[in-house]
């Protein structure tokens, strides 16, 4: 079984791309890249995903937005329960300059047999796909009380963060369930990168896409291998749903 995280540029950035994949009770991480068009994007898939191979596609986009309108049911949820910490989501209908491809992106994968997954059996082999929101995942998976500002700020600020971001990722993520396997050096890995003392916009704009589309196909494997047991689902197939990772103690939304 594989997991594919797309950090998907909502507009008109480059997204992060990371393929996970499930061997002998770890995950191993096979690619982590950026690309921008999205016909590139789907070629990648269509590399790391033969047809009818099992996957579970975690995009941090919406991809379903019934709303002409308004506020979906989901990202109202981010807010009850994840603003406090600063993870509400912004709102998306139907009306905002993103919705196009977005909502685009999520049909292209149905047509490649990835069916949206509001609901799952665990561990069941199958092609889905779902929606995921990195910051509320990392307060649940790493405890935060509120999340790591790497997306806006001056660079060496953001670069605190993101340093941050990178060391939770390779501390607490390997002694989770399911665990994922990582091999550090101190040079920037193909598959995965190291962030040095000094860093230009364009390179750390790279590795944050790159982690955060890891931290993406990290929930779809949680999402996967866990279900409802240690997940919640935010709002519903009909009208949008956001997975997050469940804390280590139990939260009814």
């Amino acid at each position: 079984m594989k997991f594919i995280g797309v950090d998907l540029g909502w507009s008109s950035g480059a997204s992060g791309l990371c393929c996970l994949d499930w061997q002998n009770n770890q995950l191993q991480i096979l690619d982590l890249t950026c690309l921008l068009e999205t016909e590139k994007i789907l070629a990648w898939i269509d590399n790391w995903v033969a047809p009818q191979e099992p996957a579970l596609i975690a995009v941090d986009a919406p991809t379903i937005i019934p709303n002409q309108t308004g506020t979906r049911l989901a990202d109202k949820l981010t807010h009850k329960y994840f603003g406090r910490y600063h993870a509400g989501c912004y709102p998306a209908n139907l009306n905002r300059p993103f919705a196009q491809k977005t909502v685009g992106f999520g049909i292209s994968l149905e047509q490649k047999g990835f069916l949206h997954a509001a609901t799952i059996t665990p561990q069941q082999l199958g092609r889905y796909q779902i929606e995921v929101f990195p910051h509320p995942a990392t307060i649940n998976l790493f405890g935060l009380t509120k999340i790591l500002k790497y997306k806006k700020g001056k660079i060496a600020e953001k670069q605190i963060e993101l340093i941050k971001l990178h060391r939770y990722i390779t501390t607490v993520l390997p002694t989770l369930t399911p665990q994922l396997h990582l091999i550090l050096n101190q040079t920037n890995s193909p598959l995965f990168p190291f962030i040095p003392d000094s860093i230009k916009g364009t390179q750390f704009k790279a590795i944050e896409d790159q982690l955060d589309s890891l931290l993406c196909a990290y929930i779809a494997a949680h999402w996967w291998y866990w279900g409802e047991e240690r997940n919640l689902v935010l709002g519903n197939l009909d009208t949008g749903y956001i997975i997050v990772p469940a804390p280590h103690q139990n939260l009814t939304v």
